[in-house]
């Protein structure tokens, strides 16, 4: 067999057999020797087909001589338009430019939205910051103006005045004089004073030492009456109230009460009782005795048979002597 027809067939069923040629890849073989002697694809050469095929010895010598020379292949492979591998591919690069300007697109469109929101809330911001600094600038605006008005209203009293204060500079300097006298007559005045103060101080002295002594001497009367009635009625007990109220008495009184104390001292039956005055639960019972009229005494009876004088009043001090009984 010659080398170009080996050739030949080994590479046609090589390419027959490769799938990928179905789906539109061309594959461009060329074998040719170093001397350009062109082996594949096969071209028609007259030489060659006066060899007839029973002369092997020329064949080899032939195909000795081509491999000598060298072999040399170059394949090209083009892939062609509107076949099935080109169209797939083509659908595949727009399927990711499509992914990729979706995703683009998404994102834009997210980030938009974003925008879009912080813009809406800062225009929302912004308009009540406005209407805040708008209703502000009213207020000020109004104070403004009340301010304006409160000015002139001043410049004008203060004109009022200034004309009013140079009709009235002689009146005010005679108001200052007739002042400064009258200081004057209130200086002498309150001198005057201070010595009629001066004066009631030492009367207030000598009145103070005039009751301590009276004290002194009242508590001294008041110590002789207590050893008296004590010394003289022994059935009876006086309460320093009651010895309180005798002092209060006239001398007429005094008589007329201590007539009814000795009576009390030596038989309470010979006494007569206005009224009795019931005390609160568990406490004896009060007696009322009338004496010079307008007089009052009040005695209980002890658990030891004695009587005990309690208060000696006037009808003015009723009052509070029944106050003190019940509080007893």
């Amino acid at each position: 067999m010659r080398l170009k027809d080996a050739i030949n067939n080994n590479i046609d069923r090589y390419l027959q057999s490769k799938a990928i040629l179905s789906l539109g890849v061309k594959a461009k073989v060329t074998v040719a020797t170093k001397q350009n002697t062109i082996l594949y694809p096969a071209v028609f050469n007259d030489e060659e087909g006066d060899i007839p095929p029973s002369a092997p010895i020329q064949v080899a010598a032939d195909n000795y001589n081509l491999m000598n020379e060298g072999l040399v292949i170059n394949v090209d492979l083009i892939l062609e338009h509107n076949t099935l591998l080109s169209n797939v591919i083509l659908a595949f690069y727009i399927c990711m430019s499509v992914l990729v300007l979706f995703l683009y697109y998404r994102t834009g469109i997210k980030k938009a939205r974003q925008e879009y929101t912080e813009k809406e809330t800062e225009i929302a911001r912004l308009l009540e910051f406005e209407k805040n600094h708008t209703s502000k600038l009213k207020d000020l605006i109004k104070v403004k103006q009340k301010l304006i008005a409160e000015i002139i209203k001043i410049k004008r009293k203060l004109v009022h005045e200034k004309i009013r204060a140079s009709k009235n500079e002689d009146d005010l300097i005679k108001e200052i004089v007739d002042l400064e006298e009258n200081i004057n007559e209130n200086i002498a005045l309150q001198n005057e004073k201070q010595e009629e103060i001066n004066a009631l101080k030492e009367k207030i002295k000598l009145f103070e030492k005039e009751r301590q002594k009276e004290n002194k001497q009242k508590t001294n009367s008041f110590n002789r009456v207590r050893k008296r009635f004590k010394a003289l009625y022994k059935n009876i007990s006086v309460n320093k109230r009651a010895l309180d109220g005798f002092f209060d008495l006239t001398d007429d009184m005094k008589i007329k009460v201590e007539e009814i104390i000795h009576k009390l001292n030596e038989d309470p039956s010979f006494v007569l009782v206005k009224r009795k005055v019931f005390g609160k639960k568990g406490r004896a019972t009060v007696q009322e005795v009338i004496f010079a009229y307008k007089g009052r005494l009040y005695f209980r009876k002890t658990k030891d048979g004695k009587i005990e004088i309690l208060t000696i009043g006037t009808k003015n001090t009723q009052a509070k002597d029944l106050e003190f009984l019940d509080n007893l």
